[in-house]
Parts: structure tokens; C-alpha cells; sequence
């Protein structure tokens, strides 16, 4: 039922799905206590308060252009989605070594797979919906060529490590919250955040380089901008350094589109049997 749901919204154009976004947006928000309660204060927290209003638009576009992005015939998405600073992703390619990709809940991150892939192969990570009837839609939708999926695993683990040995891309989503044992704390926005360790250990068993990289989403539905930088700085020596330094990176990422970052996502949560954070790790006892 959804699928034929977002395949029967693919027919719509980019700009009427983000203008019924819009508006599903601030539905959303004043229908949920709690959705409202956790983007006002994460948004607030991180300094970006003033771009609420904008926000709260946004995130309901982030949902509306879906169905566009997954199921409108790719010779209409593409053309929308234009690489800025390519100059970093040849650098990174030019290493030998493949990339690490890492991109937050910023903009349309499903736009940005498949714009890269269109160029080049990639394998991304995912978490597979717990619910069956969701399967379909998120995992056959997101389906491309040149565009593989790894769940978010053991056994997804090994497929991206395959990949880097072999000099492909790989992309993940940093600031989701990892399962327990496979993160840390390390604070995001000036919290404690249960961060995922994955990026560094895939960075120091592969030596790849490592790309920040987000699709910015245009007024009025004319596309996506997507940017890339490459990240140079010092990761550290232990897993709560190397948290950090990615979390630092990922505000910064944040910094330069704001309103477009998904606020009302539980990045804060504890997951099931993580011991809660008795002081911020970010900051001096």
C-alpha cells in the first residue's frame, strides 16, 4: 500500500511536494507535544533558534519529496542534484583507498546517494525497519545501480570493510544512535550523545580518507546542491576523542544549513542497555 502510495506522489513535481511538505510540516509540529518539545530544545541548545520557523517546514519537505526521490524516474531527480566542491571527491579518489562518506541528518542525505552514484559506486549503511510492511518501500526504493546497501550489522560491517579494500566509497549517517556497544559518549551540541565508533575503526583498519558531505535542498523545490569537504583534521587516539572530533565535525557541517538539520530526531536517547552518562565527557569533572 505505501509503495503504490509514493509511487502515485512521484507523479507530483518537486515543488508541489515540498509546498505540501511545508504545511505537513506545521501539522505535525502543533499535532505532537513531544515531536515540538524535542525540536525546540535540540534546536536551541545548538544555538540555532532562530531558524525554528524555517525548520519546522523543512522537515516536513524532508518527508514529502520521497516519493519524488525514490520513485520518479531518474532522468527527472538527477538533473536536480548539482555536485558543488567535486574538487574534494577526486582528491579522496585519488588516494587509492576509497571514502568514508559521512553524512548527518542533514538536507535530502537520500538525494546525495544517489547523485554520487550516478558517478560513481557506493555502498551505504542502513538500519532496516522493524517493521515488515516498511521493508518494501525503504529497501527496494532505495535500490539504484551502482548504489548497494549494508544493514547495519556484523555482516554489513564486513561488506563496507570489503569495499574500502577494494578502493570503493562507502557513506554512513554518524549521528545515528548506535546500538549498545557500538558507541560511546561524547557530547554533540554540548550534550552527551551516545556516538557511533564505526567511522574511525573503518578509517584506521582502511586508512581511507574521509568526506563530509550533505545535499543542500533549494527554495521552491529547484533541487539540491550537494557539498563535499574533506576531512583533515586529528581524529585522536581513543574512541571518545574520535567521537568527538566527528561530532565537532558534524556541527560544523550543520552550521553552514541549519534550519535543515533534523531536530525532532532522538539523537539524545539512551539505547537499551547503555549505562546513562554521569558526567559530560565533552567537558572537565
Amino acid at each position: 500500500m505505501l509503495v503504490k502510495l509514493f509511487r502515485l506522489l512521484s507523479h507530483l513535481s518537486l515543488p508541489a511536494l515540498h509546498a505540501i511538505g511545508s504545511m505537513l510540516g506545521w501539522v505535525v509540529y502543533w499535532a505532537s507535544p513531544t515531536y515540538r518539545r524535542r525540536l525546540k530544545e535540540n534546536i536551541t541548545r545548538a544555538g540555532h533558534a532562530s531558524h525554528l520557523r524555517a525548520a519546522i517546514s523543512e522537515a516536513g519537505k524532508n518527508v514529502m519529496e520521497l516519493p519524488f526521490v525514490w520513485f520518479a524516474d531518474p532522468r527527472k531527480v538527477l538533473p536536480l542534484a548539482v555536485c558543488e566542491d567535486w574538487s574534494a571527491v577526486e582528491a579522496a579518489l585519488a588516494r587509492g583507498r576509497g571514502i568514508i562518506f559521512l553524512t548527518p541528518h542533514l538536507g535530502c542525505f537520500e538525494i546525495l546517494a544517489q547523485g554520487f552514484a550516478a558517478r560513481h559506486p557506493l555502498t551505504v549503511l542502513y538500519r532496516p525497519p522493524r517493521k515488515e510492511a516498511l521493508k518494501p518501500l525503504v529497501e527496494g526504493a532505495r535500490a539504484r545501480e551502482n548504489l548497494a546497501l549494508a544493514p547495519a550489522n556484523l555482516a554489513g560491517v564486513r561488506i563496507l570493510l570489503k569495499a574500502l579494500k577494494n578502493n570503493k566509497p562507502i557513506g554512513l549517517l554518524p549521528d545515528q544512535v548506535p546500538q549498545n556497544g557500538e558507541g560511546v559518549w561524547a557530547d554533540f551540541f554540548g550534550k552527551p550523545a551516545y556516538t557511533m565508533t564505526l567511522p574511525a575503526k573503518l578509517q584506521q583498519m582502511s586508512g581511507a580518507p574521509i568526506v563530509l558531505a550533505y545535499a543542500r535542498r533549494l527554495p521552491r523545490g529547484a533541487g539540491y546542491r550537494l557539498h563535499f569537504t574533506l576531512f583533515d583534521e586529528e581524529l585522536g587516539d581513543t574512541p571518545e576523542q574520535q567521537a568527538r572530533a566527528i561530532n565537532a565535525a558534524m556541527e560544523k557541517l550543520i552550521a553552514q544549513c541549519p534550519a535543515q538539520y533534523f531536530w525532532s530526531y532522538n539523537r539524545y536517547k539512551v539505547p537499551a542497555g547503555v549505562t546513562p552518562p554521569t558526567t559530560n565527557p565533552g567537558k572537565p569533572t
